[in-house]
């Protein structure tokens, strides 16, 4: 189901978004899926970039597997908040993504349950 062309689904996403606890990650297609809308990542990207960051702790979305993603074209500055935030990042992924990985305020991965 393509996501609505709306301020409804942006509202959602953004709700979701503001939930990522510092020192976590989700991925677009996590924010996609918590906001009711499986599949919609892309979408999820667009709202991500229209924000730019403005309240929106929008750094901590990330692209499947762990790859940083493009945040508007600064890659380095997503980086560096990240590591700012406590997470192991390297030039272009998340160490340790599937124990920083957060769904929706349960554990992600095997290791992940036990921090």
């Amino acid at each position: 189901m393509p996501p609505p062309r709306d301020s409804a689904f942006r509202a959602r996403v953004l709700a979701v978004v503001r939930r990522i606890p510092p020192g976590r990650v989700a991925t677009y297609g996590d924010v996609a899926a918590m906001a009711g809308f499986p599949g919609a990542a892309r979408a999820v990207g667009t709202v991500m970039r229209a924000v730019g960051g403005r309240g929106v702790p929008a750094h901590r979305v990330i692209a499947a597997g762990g790859a940083l993603g493009g945040y508007g074209g600064q890659e380095s500055m997503k980086r560096e908040l990240l590591r700012a935030e406590g997470l192991e990042v390297g030039a272009r992924r998340v160490r340790r993504f599937e124990q920083v990985r957060w769904v929706g305020g349960r554990a992600v991965g095997r290791t992940a349950a036990r921090g």
